[in-house]
């Protein structure tokens, strides 16, 4: 139904697809990892039970912010794309789009999105602010620090502390910061991973990343920040009283894990971009176990 949809959105005009391809639309995994740690906190905050203005508004803004982030990252990269291999047909690196009119569409999501924005609180305004800043510096760090996946993870979070005060109306309490904290673990891990797929390239334009700086320990490093991950969700559970089903998505995502680890032993690049995507069932089973254990309540 989604592919369709966007062949469909395609007919309306012949530049169409370089522009879906631009925001990433055709490519859903993006959506996929940045949608369901937003729904996790949406879903704590309204104790299982969030309001249908706020699930549109946090489900649609993924969408707009995802790809806005997708538009400026390509934009900031235009000069870079041209010599990856896996990143050179881009729109904006061959050309089929110009870099103001990426620009323009740019400002148009990141418009839409604080339009969403608005039907909530003026707490949850104030902190899109802060989300804003994240999506449009992270594709910049790259040049600058060999940790632009921590940038990345603060960016992809960012929806959490949101949700928490879209419902509330107040900042999130300290114990929705451990959901923070761990989706932001999670992000650098398969972000590695997705660096890791690009790291021959990367090393001979001079771009920056986790997988550069760790090396021979990245496997390591990466399984160690997701274990940390889980242990953080496993402190959140306690907090927040969740149950059985929650803790069993946490062994489904740690499966997810322990697969990820296995497959990219020799480290070949196509098998760490797939670690990369598995990552969306990691999430999905943790979401899927929150929403079990909210409404399995006696």
């Amino acid at each position: 139904m989604y592919t369709r949809l966007l062949h469909s959105l395609n007919r309306l005009h012949p530049r169409a697809w370089d522009f879906i391809q631009l925001m990433r639309l055709d490519k859903p995994i993006g959506i996929y990892l940045l949608l369901w740690p937003t729904l996790w906190a949406l879903w704590v905050a309204a104790e299982g039970a969030p309001s249908a203005k706020n699930l549109f508004i946090f489900i649609v803004g993924v969408f707009l912010m995802r790809a806005a982030g997708c538009v400026i990252n390509d934009y900031a990269d235009r000069h870079f794309d041209g010599h990856v291999s896996r990143t050179q047909a881009r729109p904006l690196a061959s050309g089929k789009v110009t870099p103001r009119e990426a620009l323009i569409l740019f400002a148009v999501l990141v418009a839409a999105s604080f339009v969403l924005v608005l039907f909530t609180n003026a707490t949850t305004i104030w902190l899109s602010f802060g989300g804003l800043a994240l999506a449009a510096c992270y594709p910049f760090m790259k040049r600058y620090t060999f940790y632009p996946q921590v940038v990345l993870g603060a960016a992809f979070s960012w929806g959490m502390p949101m949700a928490f005060s879209a419902v509330t109306g107040e900042m999130p309490p300290p114990e929705a910061w451990l959901l923070y904290i761990a989706n932001l673990l999670w992000t650098v891990a398969y972000d590695t991973y997705y660096a890791m797929a690009d790291r021959e390239d990367d090393l001979k334009i001079g771009v920056k990343s986790t997988a550069i700086l760790f090396g021979d320990a990245d496997r390591l490093i990466i399984v160690t920040l997701q274990g940390l991950a889980l242990l953080c969700l496993l402190l959140a559970a306690a907090r927040f009283e969740l149950g059985l089903y929650f803790h069993l998505g946490l062994v489904v995502a740690a499966s997810c894990f322990a697969w990820q680890f296995h497959t990219t032993r020799n480290r070949k690049p196509m098998a760490c971009f797939n670690a990369f995507l598995h990552n969306h069932w990691a999430g999905l089973a943790i979401f899927l176990g929150l929403v079990l254990d909210y409404a399995l309540r006696g």
